[in-house]
């Protein structure tokens, strides 16, 4: 038996129990998300009877319990997990490409463009609908690709690869445009529509309905698949463009797949809820330290740790203080602002 015979052979043990913890951890992960997004729309101000939800001898129009269930909560814990695993999956990604363990996905600008598309929806098409969708999500989409479109041009303006220090200046440059345009937009508006505005930028998971969360599927459902294809390349992308290059890496495409990825994922996540802050950073971080930096179990499971956090959020947001309800956007902020900070100084 050769010398590397005998290595391969040492190995496979080793793999195996690396695949055998990888599906563990997932397994896990993955119950513990079907288990909160099964118990949430259960939890609310007001009680309701699970048996009388599905009770099909009663009329949906005088089942108030159905009605709670199936309009008002089970669409909003739907969209909670939509958004909490687009932008998780999304901060790992864009940490890996920028090489920043504090980028999220709202440094791309892709969220202020979000807002400047929603801000003029709210202005001036508040009474449009487009397949009874109403038109500030489609909006808000259409600002954040736009954004993305932006961004993406002036990082590539210079060369074919994308440079990751222009990415991050262009989109910190483009957020702060933005974000005096939106303030010049309420200065301007009345206070109705600034009022609207106001609860739409805290971040917001009352969608009011399936369709919605229907009309964000394609984008996340594209994202996904390109988020697929990128963990052993973010393994190498890293550490370093130059090691990822000589592993055979090619940079230019895998940094196009992760620009591209994140902004549709954060497109359709903004455009459902809102710019909701802080879950791109606060997950991704406790995600490692749960189970390592391997780029193959960090993406998925971030995505379903994410899932489970923002429902988790929105679940403390509607019933803290019930009857009032909070913007989910406050409560995660309130747990990732200091989270951020704890960062900061443990870097340092």
């Amino acid at each position: 038996m050769s010398a590397i015979d005998a290595v391969d052979r040492m190995a496979l043990p080793r793999r195996a129990h690396v695949r055998l913890r990888f599906t563990a951890t997932l397994a896990g992960l993955a119950a513990l998300t079907v288990t909160i997004c099964l118990l949430a729309p259960l939890v609310g101000s007001t009680h309701i009877s699970l048996l009388r939800a599905f009770d099909r001898s009663v009329p949906f129009a005088e089942n108030v319990d159905a009605q709670i269930f199936f309009v008002a909560r089970l669409p909003r814990v739907l969209a909670g997990a939509i958004v909490g695993a687009m932008l998780a999956a999304s901060g790992v990604v864009l940490q890996a490409l920028l090489r920043n363990p504090l980028a999220d996905p709202f440094t791309l600008g892709v969220s202020a463009g979000a807002s400047v598309g929603a801000m003029l929806a709210i202005l001036f098409a508040a009474s449009l609908a487009v397949a009874g969708i109403s038109p500030v999500p489609l909006a808000s989409l259409g600002g954040a690709m736009a954004a993305s479109v932006i961004v993406y041009k002036l990082a590539t303006a210079t060369r074919r690869a994308i440079s990751p220090s222009v990415l991050l200046l262009a989109g910190v440059t483009l957020n702060a445009f933005f974000s005096a345009v939106i303030m010049f937009m309420q200065y301007m508006a009345d206070f109705a529509q600034v009022y609207r505005a106001a609860r739409w930028l805290m971040g917001d998971l009352d969608v009011g309905g399936f369709l919605p969360v229907v009309g964000t599927l394609p984008l996340v459902v594209v994202a996904i698949v390109m988020f697929a294809t990128l963990p052993a390349s973010l393994n190498l992308l890293s550490v370093g463009a130059d090691t990822a290059a000589s592993r055979g890496v090619d940079v230019a495409r895998v940094q196009r797949l992760a620009f591209v990825s994140t902004s549709i994922a954060t497109s359709a996540a903004v455009s459902l809820a809102g710019p909701i802050g802080f879950v791109g950073i606060v997950v991704p971080h406790l995600v490692r330290l749960l189970v390592g930096v391997d780029h193959r179990i960090v993406l998925p499971a971030a995505a379903l740790v994410g899932a489970t956090f923002l429902v988790a959020c929105d679940l403390a947001a509607r019933t803290l203080f019930a009857p009032i309800e909070l913007p989910v956007g406050i409560v995660t902020a309130v747990i990732g602002g200091p989270f951020f900070l704890w960062l900061l100084v443990r870097r340092g």
